[in-house]
């Protein structure tokens, strides 16, 4: 018996590389590095552009699809702690591959005032390494990255928890800004 679970190892293995996401962190831009610039409309038809929020700090985050249940809740959560964010001199955008049309119903149900950018073409997603597939479905990983007024990628945040995310994220980011 000990035998053949010790062959079985390695399938198990090759089993759980050929499941995982199709990005990986190694796509990803890293804490330190230029963020990748993304021009995508929002659920108001306005472009939203990294450029254009050059000077502020922006939680850009990715999730994988409108009314769901995690989206939701880690949606809710940004928009409880908005003016945190206000004051703290950031701007949260959020990125899926759903339409503007969908971001706007989802935003208009929700009571979402921040931003949901439309990444139908799936750009962003690929340049922030957090295009992901499952089941032949392609959506975007749940992961942040936040940047500074300067365009470098300050903190990673990969796989996040939906409940707890804007917590970490704030205080992340007053870590950051500290004085040193």
């Amino acid at each position: 018996m000990k035998r053949l679970r010790l062959a079985l190892a390695p399938v198990a293995v090759l089993v759980l590389l050929l499941a995982a996401p199709a990005s990986t962190a190694a796509d990803q831009p890293a804490a330190g590095d230029k963020a990748p610039a993304f021009s995508l409309s929002s659920q108001d038809g306005t472009v939203v552009t990294l450029e254009q929020n050059k000077g502020k700090w922006v939680v850009l985050y990715f999730y994988p699809k409108d009314f769901t249940s995690g989206c939701t809740v880690e949606a809710h959560n940004f928009q409880r702690d908005l003016a945190k964010y206000e004051k703290a001199n950031a701007v949260i955008l959020g990125v899926s591959l759903d339409s503007v049309d969908s971001h706007k119903g989802f935003c208009a149900k929700e009571a979402l005032t921040f931003k949901l950018l439309a990444d139908t073409e799936a750009a962003a997603t690929k340049a922030y390494g957090s295009l992901s597939t499952y089941q032949d479905k392609t959506y975007s990983a749940r992961n942040t990255f936040l940047i500074d007024p300067a365009g470098v990628v300050r903190k990673v945040y990969v796989k996040v928890s939906p409940a707890t995310h804007s917590d970490d994220v704030l205080a992340d980011l007053a870590a950051l800004q500290a004085p040193k």
